[in-house]
């Protein structure tokens, strides 16, 4: 299962790439092709804006299955196991409280946008706010998967470690072993 879920966040990155190589090409193209030709591709205009609104939220699910998402890391590494199992488990619940938001609120606005169309290329509006509804899902599973573990006892010390902003979940080395250069 852990496989699975590996491939599916290297999918993500893929897909990041690929949404931010499209946005660079297509915007160069557009300052070359208006520079030298004194002409554009509107359509490359609206759909570098859609790429970075879909590059903005896949990236926050990035980020929070990470641990790379702002916090008060100097309050929290201040406190001891207890205390930091105690913040994760109200920062857990929080989020879970705002991905609920944010999937409602989409839900509720995407009935609206569906119906609208980009002036330019013609696509679904909903395919833009569509995001917040992945977003809202992904990151209630990881936040819900992870306030699970807590709750049983399966939490492991580096993410406590990682919650406290000590180290990122995607680091190789502990943080003991980073100062030093042992590897």
């Amino acid at each position: 299962m852990a496989r699975i879920i590996d491939l599916f966040y290297r999918l993500l990155d893929l897909v990041m790439i690929l949404l931010l190589a499209g946005m660079a090409v297509m915007v160069f193209l557009n300052v070359v092709l208006r520079y030298g030709l004194n002409s554009g591709i509107p359509v490359s205009e609206e759909l570098s804006r859609f790429f970075f609104v879909w590059l903005t939220f896949i990236g926050a699910v990035v980020a929070h299955r990470h641990n790379m998402h702002m916090g008060m890391e100097t309050f929290v590494a201040a406190l001891g196991r207890r205390g930091r199992m105690l913040m994760m488990g109200v920062s857990d619940l929080l989020i879970l409280g705002c991905s609920w938001v944010l999937f409602l609120g989409t839900w509720k606005q995407l009935p609206i946008n569906a119906s609208m169309t980009a002036p330019v290329s013609g696509l679904s509006m909903a395919w833009v706010y569509g995001t917040g509804m992945f977003t809202a899902v992904m990151i209630a599973l990881i936040t819900a998967t992870r306030f699970l573990r807590l709750v049983t006892g399966r939490i492991t010390e580096d993410e406590i470690a990682a919650f406290a902003g000590e180290r990122h979940q995607f680091d190789e080395t502990p943080a003991s072993g980073r100062e030093g250069g042992a590897q």
